[in-house]
């Protein structure tokens, strides 16, 4: 049982869940006081230990169905000890299983990739799981910027070995094995287990699992505000409706300045403390006629924005932009950043012009290429090179876009990366939700990483979303 648990603690190690030594002594420990004959009961010991929230339960349960019962063609737990010690009486299945293992390693070249293979099809899924996940993460040395090439050949060229063994496999007729012509059946159950652990291979190549994120919260609608501006898409506005459409953003703005200092002013004596206004209530006969607070004034948000600045994304952006630097006094510190294909940061031209006039020349002036493919993955990746140091658990990151990118390497390990240093990540995005399936968009690639997904196309949309950030 010990082998076995740790074995088990690899793979989702592999599956980059963090499993720790006294997590897995834990385990044991626990899988000794309960029948590990009761499926249920065994796979809930092992969930408690290993799953340490709701967004692994998704992968926690792929490996466990991977490792238990695909891998082990539909284990049942009453054969545990006896897959243990299976390694010491290997039966004619077992051997037969070794001999065409050693044909395949005879008839490919062997390299890390051929390698994953095999220990794949002889039942040790680490490996394998290993190599798709440094495929997965590792930052690519291209020749040619911003090219995801690599990645997807590499991924290519292990299809083309798995679509190779797959052919070999029937051609193995077991000679030079020794074993008899009654064993044919065996040899065909086998070639059919060892074609479907390829189904396996090739389906994990495809699709990694993804975290679940039951607590994020997607907002398509918004409250009507304004009649006349209000549901006109950003992209849609005319030059008039634009310097209508500032004007009530500067109203809107002074109305939550107004507010948010209303209510900083109030609080400034700090948060109730509740021991001290019961200390206070015994002279009373515990009535808390008298309140005390703590002299701790509420902290004030960081705001990060990044910010998509290709055509079908600005129109939306620079109003967003806009109203985050008219409401700067409400955070602590925003800080901005735009990108194509790349990211800059865009901070110090807020802080040397005026709102309006930054956000023409961030267009203009800014050290970013604009005539670019839009590549998401590789922002992420330059900004995790860059910036990552400005996120901490006080910021809230805003990513402004439509996260279409051009059928490129998503990266979205990197946003599980940001994830885990924010506050949360909240993502707007100016396509409405009917469109987020569709053609190279990857929004709902990335939602599984966000804590907030938003529409926000127009000025009802943007009001709402400010106003919950704000207030």
């Amino acid at each position: 049982m010990v082998n076995l648990t740790l074995k088990f603690a690899a793979c989702l190690r592999a599956l980059d869940m963090r499993v720790s030594t006294a997590e897995v002594l834990d385990c044991v420990a626990h899988l000794k006081l309960v029948d590990v004959t009761d499926e249920p009961l065994f796979k809930t010991v092992l969930k408690a230990n290993f799953s340490k929230s709701r967004r692994d339960h998704s992968i926690f349960d792929h490996a466990y169905e991977l490792f238990f019962h695909q891998l082990q063609a539909d284990l049942r737990l009453q054969d545990i000890q006896a897959m243990e010690e299976a390694a010491s009486q290997p039966d004619a299945s077992l051997v037969l299983q070794k001999e065409l293992v050693d044909h395949l390693k005879t008839q490919i070249e062997m390299d890390p990739a051929s390698q994953a293979l095999i220990n794949f099809l002889s039942g040790e899924p680490l490996t394998y799981m290993k190599f798709l996940r440094d495929l997965q993460i590792k930052a690519e040395a291209a020749k040619v910027i911003n090219s995801n090439l690599g990645q997807l050949t590499e991924r290519l060229e292990v299809m083309l070995r798995i679509n190779a063994m797959r052919r070999m496999i029937p051609l193995f007729g077991g000679e030079g094995s020794g074993h008899a012509p009654g064993n044919n059946e065996t040899l065909k159950n086998l070639q059919d287990r060892m074609d479907k652990r390829l189904d396996q291979a090739y389906q994990l190549l495809l699709k990694d699992p993804a975290p679940e994120n039951e607590s994020l919260n997607i907002v398509t609608a918004s409250r009507s505000r304004s009649r006349n501006l209000g549901d006109v898409p950003f992209a849609n506005l005319s030059q008039p409706q634009i310097e209508e459409m500032r004007e009530t953003i500067r109203q809107l703005v002074r109305k939550l300045n107004d507010i948010v200092t209303l209510r900083f002013a109030t609080r400034n004596r700090g948060a109730l403390d509740i021991k001290k206004t019961l200390r206070k209530s015994a002279k009373y006969n515990g009535v808390p006629l008298e309140l005390a607070f703590r002299d701790k004034p509420r902290r004030k948000g960081k705001v990060v924005a990044l910010c998509d600045v290709s055509s079908s994304v600005w129109s939306a952006a620079r109003f967003m932009l806009n109203m985050l630097y008219s409401l700067q006094d409400c955070f602590s510190k925003v800080k901005s950043y735009i990108f194509v294909a790349g990211i800059a940061d865009v901070t110090d031209f807020f802080d040397r012009y005026d709102t309006n006039e930054a956000i023409g020349k961030i267009m203009t002036e800014a050290d970013i290429e604009y005539n670019v493919l839009t590549d998401y993955g590789s922002t992420f990746l330059d900004f995790k090179k860059k910036q990552m140091q400005v996120l901490d658990k006080k910021t809230t990151l805003i990513i402004i876009g439509d996260g279409r990118s051009n059928y490129l390497n998503p990266r979205e390990h990197i946003l599980q990366e940001m994830r885990e240093k924010v506050r949360r990540i909240i993502w707007l995005n100016p396509e409405p939700e009917r469109f987020w399936r569709t053609g190279d968009s990857q929004i709902m690639t990335y939602k599984a990483y966000c804590h907030e997904l938003r529409v926000c196309r127009n000025l009802n949309q943007l009001t709402e979303f400010i106003e919950t950030l704000v207030i």
